[in-house]
């Protein structure tokens, strides 16, 4: 996905790029930035720790708030099956024990949009298999980062969530320190996981402020 990233921008015509990314793409930064190191100039990453870390230090507070991360992972089709068999339920409990309520922030026709999703057994497979892939090549491919001294070369903000488990599970700069070579910066925000939808005027103030640095 990195790499498809990378040559989308080509594509556009753009060599050197920021890049601001959430969740699951945020992920996928993480690796854009250690491959192509010459072209990503800065980056902001949204209430994520390194994938790694997190698999390699879960407990059981981690374990029970994310407990989806171990449940699509497992092999096909099983997660797939019991998805389709009723994705509104999935949907209103799926990351992180939410309630529906608590996507209330999502206007309709984008929470219809993401149930439409998870209603195609096609989209259904494709994100358990992006989940697999986290749990299985993405950690190989971190660990020879690891070993071969490959870092994050660009300017880094994190920005996560003050209630989630980012904040109580992890020690976010701590993290992101390890795996970065430049510098790393960031703060809790007082909102949900869902940080560009609860939080949009907040969060474009630190994007402008930490691109015009």
């Amino acid at each position: 996905m990195a790499q498809d990233c990378a040559d989308v921008m080509s594509t556009l015509g753009h060599d050197k790029f920021y890049v601001c990314a959430h969740d699951r793409g945020a992920r996928v930064t993480h690796k854009l930035c250690v491959d192509h190191p010459q072209r990503v100039m800065k980056a902001i990453l949204l209430d994520i720790a390194p994938t790694l870390i997190m698999y390699e230090t879960t407990d059981f507070a981690f374990a029970k708030a994310y407990y989806h991360w171990f449940f699509l992972i497992q092999t096909a089709p099983y997660p797939e099956k019991l998805i389709g068999a009723d994705p509104e339920a999935f949907i209103g409990y799926g990351s992180g024990g939410r309630p529906r309520d608590a996507l209330s922030f999502f206007g309709k026709e984008c929470y219809e949009s993401y149930l439409d999703g998870l209603k195609n057994p096609a989209t259904v497979h494709a994100m358990c298999e992006d989940y697999r892939a986290s749990a299985s090549i993405d950690m190989e491919d971190h660990r020879k980062d690891d070993k071969s001294g490959r870092k994050i070369q660009c300017p880094l903000m994190v920005l996560w969530s003050k209630r989630g488990v980012i904040e109580k599970c992890f020690r976010p700069i701590e993290e992101w320190e390890k795996v970065s070579s430049s510098t790393v910066v960031g703060e809790s925000l007082d909102c949900g996981h869902f940080i560009p939808e609860e939080s949009p005027a907040e969060v474009l103030e630190k994007i402008v402020e930490f691109l015009n640095d």
